[in-house]
């Protein structure tokens, strides 16, 4: 799978169109809201969000999908090497053409690409996290880069604090960005406690159970009590705070793409309040919104994009 020619292409590839088009429906398919999202953009960008979006999950599905028990971190290295090959621009397989068109189009960086690589090693070697602080490090690396990636095909309102008299460089958005992208994975752990658990995983910090008297064994029984509520709510609480700190970036970012990043971050933020809904149930319940629910938001937060 994972096999690097020693010459560009040993067989022939689709095309760019057509490698857009296998992102589109890759996205569609496994990250409906997500979906949703992009389809605000102007196509340029929704394209290139598609096939960074495609990367991600191919680079994800290698630590949790259905072949991850034959991956090592030789498996990882090499996927980091074909990564490097990308970058210069030299496509191994189909979805890669895509993405090596969004690298020319938008110069991209490669750091982000190679710290989500990283994120992906912890799972290699980590199914606890002691503290916050060392889970923050892990959202960052999987899914705060994606903020990275992002930014840099949405685009910056450079107008923004660049008035005549102003000395001051336009404001970044971008850590508010990355912080988008925690929030997003926090969103992530908590809507899926059972499924991880399942797996032998508990990304909640052991010291914040430890904090509601609650055990590893309580959670792989699925015991849903008061402690648990009260720690579900305390994550709920934290996470929503991540959503607030990145809805302050969303200003400053290009205009038209304010409206699907907005839009984005509240239909995400909404699996939150769908835990709460499901009585913190994340062990034989899967938190999601509603089809509906989502197209209620789209006109409330075009309201909110067009005021920010």
């Amino acid at each position: 799978m994972l096999q690097l020619p020693e010459s560009p292409c040993m067989r022939k590839l689709v095309s760019v169109e057509d490698a857009y088009e296998l992102c589109r429906q890759i996205t569609a398919k496994y990250s409906k809201t997500f979906y949703l999202g992009t389809l605000l953009m102007n196509e340029s960008k929704r394209r290139a969000i598609w096939a960074i979006y495609v990367w991600c999950r191919r680079t994800d599905e290698l630590v949790d999908g259905p072949a991850a028990e034959f991956t090592t971190p030789e498996t990882l290295e090499l996927w980091e090497k074909q990564l490097e090959s990308l970058f210069a621009l030299q496509p191994i397989e189909d979805p890669d053409v895509a993405l090596v068109d969004t690298i020319q189009r938008f110069g991209l960086d490669i750091q982000p690409f190679r710290d989500m690589i990283a994120g992906q090693q912890m799972d290699l070697y980590r199914s606890r996290y002691e503290t916050f602080e060392e889970l923050n490090l892990y959202c960052y690396r999987v899914a705060g880069t994606v903020g990275l990636m992002s930014t840099t095909v949405m685009g910056i309102d450079n107008r923004c604090n660049t008035a005549a008299w102003s000395q001051a460089a336009p404001y970044d958005p971008t850590p508010e960005a990355v912080t988008l992208g925690i929030a997003n994975q926090l969103t992530n752990i908590l809507r899926d406690v059972g499924e991880d658990a399942r797996r032998g995983r508990i990304y909640l910090p052991l010291a914040e159970l430890a904090r509601f008297d609650y055990t590893e064994q309580d959670l792989f029984k699925g015991v849903i009590d008061e402690r648990w509520r009260e720690l579900m709510r305390f994550q709920i609480r934290r996470t929503q705070e991540y959503y607030r700190q990145a809805e302050k970036g969303v200003g400053y970012l290009a205009p038209d793409a304010r409206w699907p990043v907005l839009a984005s971050l509240m239909l995400y933020s909404q699996i939150l309040l769908e835990i709460e809904r499901n009585d913190y149930d994340v062990f034989k319940k899967r938190a999601y919104v509603p089809g509906l629910k989502k197209m209620r938001y789209l006109p409330v937060a075009w309201l909110r994009s067009q005021v920010i």
